[in-house]
């Protein structure tokens, strides 16, 4: 079995890795480290995992126990986490925050649809933020393909969990329901790992596209919806064949004819696409869960991939029919 450990345990990135883990067949969480809730019923933050676990919140965090760390707190704790406490060297490291998503200090980027084999061999892995893998499968083949002959142009709506459990202004219910909204129009910090992607995948004598972004705040809790256009010299035929070759061999990203809706991919840890040509402009839209294939079901997906296993394990997760 994995011994696991989690430190950030009570936000809902964590939840949801809870949630997986408890179910997985080859893993035991060891101890969940919540210094704000240290002895407390994971259940008091988690309600949903009444029945699963009647695991407690600790403060410590006994490296020596476990196979496999799981960070999960907020963007730059990680790195001071790890400044701070050494982590023996048997120990692989899965890192939820943006602390090491350009692949400083030994960590390779953990988007299996590009780096499965890097993943596989690694004991460092820095899972890529939800936006940044909703856009870079919506592009990765036309990149990796030289087919994008312009700037790209995003729009993506995601569910108010992507702000996190602490609540703010703008994540309350009476603000967000029955509500859209913009925010970091342009500067979206997921742009920096999409670049570094795109760059490395862009083949040599041809310049990365540049990216525009406009995330939007959407009216529902989990999600993204993300749609893409661009311009490109290939018909549509040889575009969604470009595509479905491609994503061939993932295991949870499929390229489909039909469009498609959030509600197919809502607590799953799939990410659909789908592609169509509209004159010049290829059109995209891609749709994940933020928590599970934008975070918590990726994260466990790439412990799949370093400890051997079958990429699927313990991630066979159902989309409700409603």
């Amino acid at each position: 079995m994995i011994r696991a450990g989690i430190i950030g345990g009570a936000g809902y990135t964590a939840g949801e890795l809870i949630r997986i883990l408890v179910n997985h067949p080859q893993a035991d969480i060891v101890w969940i480290n919540s210094s704000s809730n240290a002895g407390n019923l994971i259940t008091d933050v988690h309600g949903g995992l009444y029945g699963d676990t009647d695991m407690r919140f600790t403060d410590s965090a006994d490296m020596s126990a476990i196979d496999v760390l799981f960070l999960c707190s907020a963007h730059g704790d990680s790195r001071r986490f790890l400044e701070s406490h050494p982590v023996p060297s048997t120990v692989k490291i899965i890192d939820l925050a943006q602390d090491y998503r350009d692949e400083s200090d030994g960590f390779v980027y953990g988007l299996p649809e590009i780096n499965r084999n890097r993943i596989s061999v690694s004991d460092r892995i820095a899972n890529p933020g939800c936006f940044a893998t909703a856009i870079q499968l919506s592009l990765l083949p036309a990149i990796a393909a030289g087919a994008v002959n312009s700037e790209v142009h995003v729009t993506a709506v995601t569910g108010s969990t992507g702000a996190g459990v602490r609540p703010s202004a703008k994540t309350h219910f009476s603000w967000r329901s029955d509500n859209l909204s913009t925010y970091k129009e342009f500067t979206h910090q997921h742009l920096a790992e999409i670049g570094r992607t795109f760059r490395q995948l862009t083949p040599a004598g041809l310049e990365s596209p540049t990216v525009n972004f406009v995330p939007v705040r959407g009216d529902f809790s989990r999600g993204i919806f993300a749609t893409v256009y661009f311009d490109t010299d290939l018909d549509a035929d040889t575009l969604v064949h470009l595509y479905m070759d491609f994503y061939n061999d993932a295991s949870f990203t499929r390229c489909i004819e039909a469009p498609l809706d959030l509600k197919q991919v809502v607590n799953t840890n799939k990410a659909l696409v789908h592609i169509e040509k509209h004159g010049t402009k290829a059109h995209v839209v891609t749709a994940i869960d933020n928590l599970l294939k934008g975070a918590s079901g990726q994260a466990v997906q790439n412990m799949n991939l370093t400890f051997g296993l079958d990429e699927k394990t313990g991630l066979r997760l159902k989309a409700s029919a409603f």
